[in-house]
């Protein structure tokens, strides 16, 4: 499955691919060498980018794990910060770039800032473009923060305030390379640490204290 508005990046360079073999066969007999040369190097990019948006834009269906109240990780990626109530993803260029809610609740809040483009993992990524959302769980509040990366140009999401979300469910994507940071209820305790890989609605990042004392 491929995510949600992916068609257009998709099929446009899908069809600059075609479009450049189709020019480079045309010219190879009757242009010059350089001419069949560019056109040539020409598909053989966009082929490139095909696989890479392909790649990048898939969107594999995933069930989430554990008890209703565990705490799912909302992007693919790894633990690069844990302090206090928050936990930072980062999301490399190779991961699935959708993100999901990390427990059923709903959005109270959506607040969407444009701003820089400084790498996602940087302690000064605080003026990135970001866009802040809090859900109303049965547990309490959570926070979720998408942030973009350096290569990043829009995040795109899949809510608005008001709407219900399922544990596990869609809730947007960043393009290209970004950070979800998440802040989870009071009453919880992570079960990730640091370095840690997770994925989005597979991984159990965070229970219950009481739970987690009975485990």
């Amino acid at each position: 499955m491929m995510a949600k508005g992916s068609f257009p990046w998709i099929s446009g360079i899908f069809l600059f691919t075609i479009a450049s073999w189709v020019a480079f066969n045309k010219f190879k007999v009757s242009g010059s060498f350089k001419t069949s040369a560019i056109l040539f190097l020409l598909f053989v990019i966009g082929f490139i980018l095909s696989i890479f948006f392909i790649i990048f834009f898939r969107d594999p269906e995933r069930i989430p794990p554990g008890d209703e109240d565990d705490v799912v990780s909302p992007a693919d990626g790894k633990v690069i910060s844990i302090q206090h109530r928050t936990v930072c993803i980062f999301m490399n260029i190779h991961n699935v770039h959708v993100n999901r809610a990390p427990l059923s609740g709903t959005v109270t809040h959506i607040d969407y800032k444009p701003g820089g483009y400084i790498p996602a993992f940087n302690k000064d990524s605080d003026v990135n473009e970001r866009n802040h959302v809090v859900f109303n769980t049965a547990a309490g509040t959570l926070e979720l923060t998408q942030i973009a990366g350096v290569l990043t140009r829009r995040i795109v999401s899949y809510i608005s305030e008001g709407t219900y979300i399922l544990r596990g469910e869609r809730i947007g994507m960043i393009r290209f390379g970004s950070r979800v940071d998440v802040t989870i209820p009071e009453g919880y305790v992570f079960t990730v640490g640091l370095n840690d890989k997770v994925k989005a609605a597979e991984t159990i990042i965070a229970r219950k204290k009481d739970k987690e004392h009975k485990l």
